[in-house]
């Protein structure tokens, strides 16, 4: 289809013309491993070393609650995607069954939220280039990349899904190579760089234990505990809600995006409990200081001392992976803006591989002039903008909360689509008729609400989170604004 050609009549009970004109293309591989993909980033393999000094051991513990917050989350939304599968995820069905301006805001608050991920992203490449060439400019690096994965996205959502497939596993062999060398050291009671025995019984006995700083407590470098690492752990899950976005241009909605789903949980144990249980087990927690990985460390605990340059391999590929999903990301969200009336007309077309190229290219091009901010301004760039990416998230996983709740509501009064199997019930027959429920849909939400609250207050404790607080009262406010600007100017 060309850009020209005119968009369908929208149901009539559909206020939100998305016409299905995007390609489904997307296998089942490629959804399991880009939601496979979304969750393991640098954030695991760097910033994890963050989290186990705020926590120690029991980040383990962390890890585990955030991650049943996020799963419930993605639950909320595939239970949407499911029943009414369109590009753009919550920020059409914020419009749809919530409002127009719930569907405004959320949308361009996601595409914020990826621009500034994928900003510093592109903005940190070029230090894993320099590991090999460091005569390259750093800025050459960051172009070159933000050139082959905007033309990746060019070529079509297969192209996008087998690109994606292929980064994300490079990551899982890494993550899974150092669980089984951490074992290895284990089982075999290999000796260590640090003359400690490798054994699990650390977690419990190196370093004041289990819980070394409590929930919560005050040092001269700040506030830690268990409860100040939640903030690094929820960063670390942005992008699971990828599988949402999936949605319009999956093959098999309904079987994909549940198994997808549900298998968010054993990636959490087994890439982030399991790989963080095995690390702080082989190499004693109080040692990971943060100037280098821990995947590092292990990798030299286990005598491969090639350990820095396989995992500069590993991190460039999820750096590439991050901007990858990113631009995919913005540029469906543009383009269900656009058809929702909620963004310029023009980001709603498509090239004849289905592609929305408007909105490719528009996110690329600023991305492109944010990355040269960060380059002017890198201190405030890596102090302020990871945390201001997390209030964003936050924000969106509220809004997706919130509409879940909604979306039931407009299920129950007969308003679901026509196209899916809830059609023609109302009532309680209709909640039923709900393919792919959110578990305890009357409690779970809230408790979501409340965990995520906590996570914004326990933000306030640490200067540059705080700042991002702010940021995100100013944001949502500018947001509000925006929304009715554009409104009266119709």
């Amino acid at each position: 289809m060309s850009t020209t050609d005119a968009p369908k009549k929208p149901r009539e009970t559909d206020d939100v013309p998305v016409p299905a004109t995007l390609r489904k293309s997307l296998k089942n591989r490629h959804i399991q491993l880009i939601a496979l993909g979304g969750a393991i980033g640098t954030g695991l393999f760097y910033g994890s070393s963050e989290s186990i000094a705020l926590a120690g051991p029991s980040i383990l513990l962390a890890y585990l609650i955030g991650g049943f917050a996020i799963f419930m989350i993605v639950r909320a939304l595939s239970e949407m995607s499911v029943e009414d599968p369109k590009a753009g995820a919550f920020s059409y069905y914020a419009t749809r069954y919530w409002s127009k301006r719930a569907g405004f805001i959320s949308g361009w608050n996601y595409w914020f939220n990826y621009i500034l991920v994928s900003m510093v992203e592109l903005a940190v490449v070029g230090s894993f280039v320099n590991y090999w060439f460091p005569a390259i400019p750093t800025w050459v690096s960051a172009a070159v990349f933000l050139v082959l994965i905007t033309a990746a996205n060019l070529l079509g959502v297969s192209k996008f899904g087998e690109f994606e497939f292929w980064f994300a596993i490079i990551k899982i062999v890494a993550v899974i190579a150092m669980i089984i060398g951490g074992l290895a050291v284990i089982i075999f009671a290999l000796p260590t760089a640090s003359g400690i025995k490798a054994s699990f019984a650390n977690w419990f006995t190196v370093g004041g234990g289990f819980f070394p700083n409590g929930l919560m407590g005050h040092t001269d470098n700040g506030w830690t505990g268990l409860l100040m690492a939640l903030v690094v752990v929820m960063f670390s899950f942005g992008g699971t809600e990828l599988i949402g976005i999936t949605a319009g241009e999956t093959e098999d909605p309904r079987t994909t995006i549940p198994r997808a789903t549900n298998d968010i949980i054993w990636r959490i144990l087994v890439f982030y409990i399991g790989a963080l249980g095995v690390i702080m087990a082989v190499v004693p927690w109080n040692t990971i200081d943060g100037k280098s990985s821990p995947f590092v460390q292990i990798f030299d605990s286990v005598g491969i001392h090639a350990a820095a340059g396989i995992l500069n391999f590993v991190c460039l590929t999820a750096v590439m992976s991050v901007y990858n999903s990113g631009l995919y990301a913005n540029s469906r969200m543009l383009y269900s803006l656009a058809k929702q009336g909620n963004a310029p007309a023009y980001l709603g077309k498509l090239n004849s591989k289905g592609v929305p190229v408007a909105g490719v290219l528009t996110s690329a091009v600023i991305t492109a002039i944010a990355v040269v901010v960060v380059f002017a301004w890198p201190e405030f760039a890596f102090n302020y903008l990871m945390s201001i990416a997390t209030i964003a998230g936050i924000i969106n996983w509220t809004m997706i909360m919130f509409t879940e709740m909604k979306f039931r509501k407009v299920v129950e009064a007969g308003g679901a689509p026509e196209d899916s199997d809830l059609a023609g019930k109302s009532g309680q027959e209709a909640l039923d008729a709900i393919h792919f429920k959110l578990p305890f849909a009357k409690v779970t939400p809230w408790v979501v609400l409340v965990f995520l609250a906590l996570v914004v207050v326990l933000m306030c404790f640490s200067a540059s989170y705080r700042i991002a607080v702010i940021a995100g009262v100013i944001w949502l406010a500018i947001l509000f604004v925006a929304y009715q600007i554009t409104q009266a100017k119709k």
